[in-house]
């Protein structure tokens, strides 16, 4: 059984979602998300809340189960709240800054990283050091704060680098003499 599964994703108000066959489409206040689930799932809207049960007690069918139920919570946080990442830059000369819709990194590379930013997200650099991206979809918001981060890992010595704000960073010892 799965935990997750059983829940209803409760929808707050404001938020409306209907359902044409398997695919399950949530209006709210930010914006409108549509999700087509896998066969072996049944999605129904009861009581202000969507559920999703599966079809039988195959192992896909439980893989999905959980999945979908997830997605559906995630279209609705997406509506209603947004989602956001934090990064912070540590590094001497490593600053980010952000014209129009690029985002300028210097990262100690022989050049200045110049990332577009997508549709759908919003970036900003309320200092130089640290940057914010929000959006109203979970894997759009992670996938490109994950392409930020990817320019410049955090290293393990002096912890220089692109890190997210909560992450912590294990630290090594350089060497003796």
């Amino acid at each position: 059984m799965s935990r997750i599964g059983k829940k209803p994703v409760d929808l707050p108000s404001g938020v409306t979602a209907t359902i044409s066959g398997q695919t399950i489409e949530v209006k709210g206040p930010k914006a409108t998300h549509s999700f087509t689930a896998a066969d072996d799932v049944t999605l129904a809207v009861e009581d202000n809340a969507v559920t999703v049960t599966p079809r039988g007690s195959s192992k896909r069918a439980r893989q999905q189960w959980g999945m979908s139920r997830t997605m559906v919570a995630n279209m609705v946080t997406g509506v209603t709240e947004g989602f956001k990442k934090e990064l912070e830059i540590n590094g001497v000369g490593y600053r980010a800054a952000i014209q129009g819709n690029i985002l300028k990194l210097s990262l100690g590379l022989s050049h200045e990283v110049n990332f577009e930013v997508p549709a759908g997200v919003t970036v900003t650099c309320p200092k130089q050091t640290e940057i914010i991206v929000e959006g109203d979809n979970a894997q759009l918001v992670g996938q490109v704060a994950a392409n930020i981060r990817e320019w410049r890992k955090p290293e393990p010595y002096k912890g220089k680098g692109i890190k997210y704000k909560d992450e912590y960073i294990f630290r090594k010892e350089g060497k003796k003499k």
